[in-house]
């Protein structure tokens, strides 16, 4: 038998069971200072992108209001504007980058809607190959992601500041 190894699971399997943590991580990230080290690859005014730490696929990003509020309705129009016209810049640059061949864009709002930070609204940004499914997924319930968080986040940043050359 072969055996896989993804250690960075660890990190996903010893987080705390909700009510543990140390308070809302999308209010923290953008307050620590170093975007690079937090996986933020863009801020807009009221919004910044970030690279999904336990991801779906390679590239996979999530669009976060600043403000925290629990349903996309709660933003205000303005806000609302610059989460999707964020959504879109996240799709240019990940076609930049990775060149996916489609993608899946959605928000779960509400612990039953699937929300994992349910009173932090945010859109999933979520790049699509082909080939992106295997048997992994299906029969051992484990997702195979070809290249690390900090490799994609640099690939990332270098679409962006070409970009906003």
């Amino acid at each position: 038998m072969r055996n896989l190894h993804a250690y960075w699971r660890m990190e996903y399997l010893s987080v705390p069971s909700e009510g543990e943590g140390d308070g809302n991580p999308f209010i923290r990230l953008p307050e620590q200072g170093d975007d690079r080290a937090v996986y933020i690859i863009h801020r807009a005014k009221y919004a910044y992108l970030v690279l999904n730490k336990y991801p779906y696929n390679p590239g996979h990003l999530l669009a976060v209001p600043f403000r925290e509020v629990p349903r996309l309705r709660d933003l205000e129009a303005d806000e609302r504007v610059d989460l999707m016209n964020l959504m879109a810049f996240g799709q240019d640059i990940l076609e930049d980058a990775f060149s996916p061949d489609g993608f899946n864009l959605g928000i779960n709002e509400g612990a039953t809607g699937g929300a994992g930070i349910p009173e932090h609204m945010h859109a999933h940004i979520v790049p699509r190959w082909k080939s992106d499914t295997n048997f992994m997924p299906v029969l051992t319930e484990t997702r195979v992601l070809p290249e690390s968080l900090d490799a994609t986040c640099e690939k990332l940043c270098s679409c962006v500041a070409a970009r906003l050359e």
